[in-house]
């Protein structure tokens, strides 16, 4: 019956999300409101969406994968990366690129590039749209296939239809609404997002026996704690967590978050 109530409130869930494309569809206008939303969208709609659009299924179940298997040391790195990463994106990137491309009318960023050095011949456009096509369509392929196997994992539903459907959904209300839409259901999933963080946090805690009990199991595993080792979940031991372990982690965090 519990699965049958959570299967429910996923598909209303999925059906609101394609009724929020379809009501801006109405709203767009022109090729400036269906990319950019009119340049109208406010900050905290905006930073909610791209965080969540980066750290999507990664930040729900690679991450937290990862911390269970190794400890604290690579995700904690990682999080210091990225935290710093956003935090000079958003200083030194963001606000110049916002006004630069509004006053050369760019809407996307290979457009902002090939007009900002004057490309008569297109070429930065057709390079940077390249570079979007190959890095980002892995990427985008990813998380359709987080959404597969959190249903799979979850429900034993077929893992490749409920991929197809995911991915259906999440194209649809795109294609619907284009920005507007993208961005006010990335606000709704960001706030989902945190919200399930806290909840199952929470829960995870309580069912353990509270926090000293978590904490106690944890000192108990080598290296599990600390930030300058990293537990082996096959041997049960401790690896030594390296200077250049710390740069490439916190490299990998700050360099995706600054681009």
């Amino acid at each position: 019956m519990s699965e049958i109530c959570i299967i429910v409130t996923i598909v209303v869930y999925l059906a609101a999300m394609l009724l929020v494309g379809f009501a801006y569809s109405k709203t767009n206008n022109d090729s400036a409101d269906f990319y950019l939303g009119g340049r109208k969208m406010g900050p905290l709609v905006t930073a909610m969406s791209a965080e969540a659009s980066d750290m999507s299924s990664w930040l729900l179940m690679g991450m937290p994968g990862l911390a269970y298997l190794t400890g604290i040391a690579s995700p904690g790195w990682t999080a210091i990366g990225l935290a710093l990463g956003t935090w000079l994106n958003w200083l030194i990137v963001a606000r110049r690129l916002r006004r630069y491309s509004a006053n050369l009318d760019a809407i996307t960023v290979p457009q902002f590039l090939s007009l900002r050095f004057h490309d008569q011949r297109n070429l930065l456009n057709a390079l940077g749209a390249v570079i979007i096509i190959v890095f980002f369509v892995p990427y985008t392929a990813s998380g359709f296939a987080a959404c597969g196997k959190l249903f799979h994992s979850l429900f034993g539903v077929d893992y490749m239809a409920a991929m197809l459907v995911s991915a259906l959904v999440i194209v649809g209300y795109t294609i619907l609404g284009g920005f507007r839409a993208v961005t006010t259901t990335d606000l709704i999933q960001s706030m989902v997002m945190s919200l399930a963080l806290i909840a199952v946090l929470g829960y995870g805690i309580v069912v353990a026996g509270g926090w000293g009990a978590v904490v106690e199991n944890a000192q108990s595993l080598s290296g599990y704690l600390t930030m300058t080792a990293s537990h082996d979940a096959v041997t049960g031991g401790a690896a030594s967590y390296s200077l250049l372990d710390i740069v490439s982690t916190m490299a990998w965090g700050l360099a995706s978050r600054s681009v």
